[in-house]
């Protein structure tokens, strides 16, 4: 039986890769697409070695300042080979990830001691503090939280968000500022005026086909958590925005997906639901 094609007015709105996991990324005109999500997203992070986990700024008690931090490749990227990443501090100062200092360096911006690394544990874990909202499975607490192995993943390599969402939840919460970069998306798709409401909730366990060739099959909502409340840049912090998404969408911003077909993405680029 041939796959049913949805017709859905949609298309790649803007493309995003995060080189070092929770601080901020680089905004992509164009993509390479493997397995493991778009090239290059989340393939270094911060270790903790009082407690061998990830860092987090899903744990802001202790990781709020990620945010501070950006990074973004000294080099494109290839398949088999990362480049150093070019890490800009809170204070302006720049410091490439090859620098043998760097541990020093980051740990000091930082006030915490971290190491800089490109392999993840073979079972990576984070810290996450659940804010007083409700709707959540936890509240005033932090909880360890498993990671796909062997990735600095929290669940899944790719993150897909549509402008229908971002533009629901400012409706249900007009004070609130609810720009891309508080949900760390990999892909934003903006939908056309007749597409309104929680879109993407209905394609789980279909398949985005985007472009000439690139597929990727929807898993699960994303569900999210205290970082989308924390301050960054000009953005000031605002519990609103998660409490909005838990009272209306269960926590829910956007989908988790699987790359089932490798290719190329750029902006512009129409989708299909397949």
């Amino acid at each position: 039986m041939a796959a049913i094609v949805t017709p859905v007015s949609a298309s790649v709105g803007s493309l995003w890769r995060y080189p070092v996991k929770s601080m901020m990324g680089e905004e992509l005109n164009a993509s390479d697409v493997t397995e493991r999500g778009l090239l290059g997203d989340r393939v270094y992070a911060l270790l903790d070695p009082a407690t061998g986990k990830v860092v987090s700024a899903k744990n802001p008690p202790k990781w709020s300042r990620m945010f501070d931090f950006r990074a973004s490749f000294v080099s494109p990227p290839e398949s088999g080979h990362m480049p150093p990443v070019r890490i800009t501090l809170p204070d302006g100062t720049i410091v490439t990830s090859d620098r043998p200092d760097v541990d020093r360096v980051v740990s000091q911006a930082l006030g915490r001691e971290v190491r800089f690394v490109s392999s993840a544990p073979e079972k990576p874990s984070l810290e996450e503090f659940w804010p007083n909202i409700e709707g959540l499975a936890h509240r005033e607490v932090v909880t360890d939280e498993g990671m796909p192995p062997r990735t600095f993943f929290d669940a899944s390599p790719v993150h897909i968000v549509t402008t229908a969402t971002i533009n629901r939840l400012q409706e249900l919460y007009p004070e609130g500022r609810f720009e891309i970069r508080r949900f760390r998306p990999n892909i934003v798709l903006r939908l056309g005026d007749g597409e309104t409401g929680f879109v993407e909730n209905a394609w789980v366990g279909r398949t985005v086909s985007i472009g000439e060739g690139v597929r990727v099959r929807i898993t699960a909502p994303c569900s999210r958590c205290v970082m989308t409340t924390l301050p960054q840049g000009d953005l000031p912090q605002d519990g609103g925005i998660l409490r909005t998404a838990a009272k209306h969408n269960k926590t829910n911003v956007g989908v988790y997906g699987v790359v089932e077909r490798s290719g190329r993405l750029r902006l512009g680029d129409p989708i299909h639901i397949v």
